[in-house]
């Protein structure tokens, strides 16, 4: 658990995990026996993240982090739902987490179907994996104005990619009283970062409340 649990110290602990992830020199904190009989009746972790669950991905790898110091909620496309919205509020009122961040990446395969859906021959997909691509739909409708793209051939995923990112942390103000107010009352920040599959970086796109 990190001594200073504010929003930038949680932030810049987990910026200097993932520069040690992509130098190659992680230092697997919390990731022993003690630590696992320490975290066994109870968990504070010092951030939620919120993320895709991409299997290139894991969050506590990635931020050079171990058992109990991240609250994992995870969908294909990261996409806000009830259960998205529930689990997060519970981190943040029941475990005083001073941070949350949503973690987009590039090559997402629920943009890339977005997108793909977007054109005029696009298969039909199983209903559910439908729901869930068309909550992206949003997004890639943005960058098709911003752009002029005419087709999705011309459509940059990462833009897509960051269009929706943006949208989520969006999302979860608008949706839940209970972190906008935490963050109106400086309880609590919520960064939107990038992850990128190549290298293992991770960065910022979005900060809501000060970190």
């Amino acid at each position: 658990m990190i001594a200073d649990r504010t929003p930038g110290a949680v932030w810049s602990t987990m910026a200097q995990g993932n520069d040690r992830f992509v130098a190659g020199a992680p230092r697997h904190p919390h990731q022993d026996a003690e630590r696992r009989t320490e975290v066994s009746a109870h968990q504070r972790p010092d951030a939620a993240l919120f993320g895709c669950s991409d299997s290139r991905i894991a969050a506590e790898i990635i931020f050079d982090m171990g058992l109990g110091d991240l609250f994992v909620v995870r969908n294909a496309g990261q996409i806000v739902s009830d259960s998205v919205i529930g689990s997060l509020e519970y981190a943040v009122a029941m475990l005083d987490v001073p941070l949350i961040v949503v973690l987009a990446h590039d090559e997402c395969g629920a943009v890339r179907a977005a997108i793909d859906q977007d054109g005029p021959d696009a298969p039909a997909l199983p209903a559910s994996i439908q729901s869930l691509v068309s909550q992206i739909t949003p997004a890639v409708h943005r960058v098709r104005r911003i752009t002029g793209a005419s087709s999705t051939d011309t459509i940059e995923p990462f833009d897509v990619g960051r269009e929706h990112l943006r949208a989520t942390v969006g999302a979860l103000l608008s949706r839940s009283e209970l972190i906008s107010e935490a963050v109106a009352d400086g309880r609590l920040a919520i960064v939107g970062a990038n992850y990128q599959l190549h290298d293992g970086r991770v960065n910022s796109d979005a900060v809501v409340g000060v970190v």
